[in-house]
């Protein structure tokens, strides 16, 4: 769908650049579009290797697990339709890791894993688990504590204190994961039906039988 939708822009930019003369216009943009695209990569690059460097050595000295273990209790809480020790937790604690850090290119890759391994656990395939949803929420707004990749289009663009935007983007992304989390317990709550009434309960509530009024 979303191809479709660029394709209509391509197309509809085209069409209205033609009938108002501007073709050379549109041409132009492009090709600075192309040669922005190039820069601001560029520029990308050398900040994310960096970090991803840093991550490795964190993961080399053992930080990482350590993060892993601390993020645990709350995986499990988070999810706990999925077994302790299968696959998919790990994939999510290493999803999470590397979004704390702001790595989101390191981050995809760990939660697509992660999804392949939620969907073995998954008994409809044409339908997304709570668990499956949960990280889709959690991947999407994830806290961050060192948001690199806008450290580094700031940068890129000149920024005179390119991470100044840190502590507001700690807090927004605090706020954005509290409310995910409280979305994603609501809808699990939802699902999950109204709870059901103590069994003793519900026989004590029922009139005795004939045989027992005859007896």
């Amino acid at each position: 769908m979303v191809n479709w939708i660029w394709l209509f822009l391509i197309v509809a930019s085209f069409v209205v650049a033609a009938a108002n003369g501007r073709m050379e216009a549109v041409t132009a943009a492009a090709f600075d579009g192309a040669k922005t695209g190039v820069t601001v990569s560029f520029g990308l690059i050398s900040v994310l290797v960096f970090w991803l460097g840093l991550m490795r050595i964190a993961e080399d000295a053992g930080l990482l697990r350590k993060l892993a273990k601390l993020l645990g209790p709350a995986v499990r809480l988070l999810f706990p339709d999925v077994p302790k020790d299968h696959p998919a937790i790990g994939y999510i604690m290493s999803n999470m890791s590397a979004n704390i850090f702001g790595l989101g290119n390191a981050a995809t890759p760990m939660g697509i894993k992660a999804m392949q391994e939620l969907q073995k656990l998954n008994p409809d395939k044409e339908t997304a688990t709570p668990a499956m949803c949960t990280l889709l929420a959690l991947n999407t707004s994830s806290i961050t504590l060192v948001p690199t990749t806008l450290i580094a289009i700031r940068m890129n663009y000149g920024s005179a204190n390119a991470a100044d935007i840190v502590g507001t983007t700690l807090a927004a992304t605090i706020v954005a994961t509290a409310a995910a989390i409280a979305a994603d317990r609501w809808y699990r709550r939802r699902s999950a039906g109204p709870p059901q009434r103590n069994a003793g309960a519900n026989r004590a509530a029922q009139p005795p039988d004939a045989g027992s009024r005859a007896g």
